[in-house]
């Protein structure tokens, strides 16, 4: 019986570390590095892309300036540019379970409530003036407004979002996100501008407002 026991909790304690498995972030490295090779075309589909033979790998893989220069913020309604670090501009990123961001914020602007599905986020004020926050699970909201040199949390997976409360002057911040592909889903436009749509009923019933409003918001939302 004892045995019988024994054997069940085992299983348990195995399938729960399967889970854990499962559900961490991005897979440990098993090099010292993995730098990415965008030269040569691939028709493997990987988690993360193939490496270029360690022995060529360059200081130069492990650095980039893309973060350098301020993004185009007038590219959307919402008044803000995000600059990620990718494999493409920065190849010895891949398999570190990181990626890095320049978020450019115009005057009056915002990034909408949106999610990473694959990383938590921390994000460091360089200048400007932001009122932050999140909400989580129980629908409690959190905010904070941060001045320059402040930093800020957003939990995996919560909805956040950041705003230039400064009337005058841009915002300019740099977050680091814990997957190499943490993904990004604006609330808004997932809701409202999918493909296909959403049907209406639904839409109505969630918000509780009328057809002409669904068409309205989509409109609104560029579609």
């Amino acid at each position: 019986m004892i045995m019988v026991k024994s054997k069940h909790l085992l299983l348990q304690i195995l399938i729960l570390s399967a889970l854990l498995c499962i559900i961490t972030s991005d897979p440990e490295p098993l090099q010292d590095f993995c730098v990415a090779d965008m030269a040569n075309p691939h028709s493997m589909f990987l988690n993360g892309a193939p490496c270029v033979n360690p022995s060529l790998a360059v200081s130069s893989h492990f650095m980039t300036s893309s973060l350098s220069k301020p993004g185009n913020t007038n590219g959307n309604q919402f008044g803000f540019n995000v600059t990620l670090t990718s494999i493409r501009n920065l190849p010895g990123i891949n398999t570190q379970g990181l990626t890095m961001a320049r978020v450019d914020i115009a005057v009056n602007g915002f990034v909408p409530p949106h999610t990473h599905p694959r990383a938590s986020e921390v994000t460091i004020l360089l200048k400007g003036n932001l009122l932050v926050g999140f909400i989580d699970t129980s629908n409690k909201l959190y905010t904070q407004q941060l001045r320059a040199g402040d930093s800020f949390v957003f939990p995996k997976g919560l909805i956040h979002f950041l705003y230039n409360i400064d009337m005058f002057s841009p915002a300019v911040a740099i977050s680091g996100l814990n997957s190499q592909n943490p993904g990004a889903q604006i609330v808004s436009l997932a809701t409202f501008v999918s493909k296909p749509h959403v049907p209406d009923e639904v839409l109505k019933t969630a918000f509780q407002i009328g057809g002409q409003d669904v068409e309205r918001i989509r409109r609104n939302l560029g579609e």
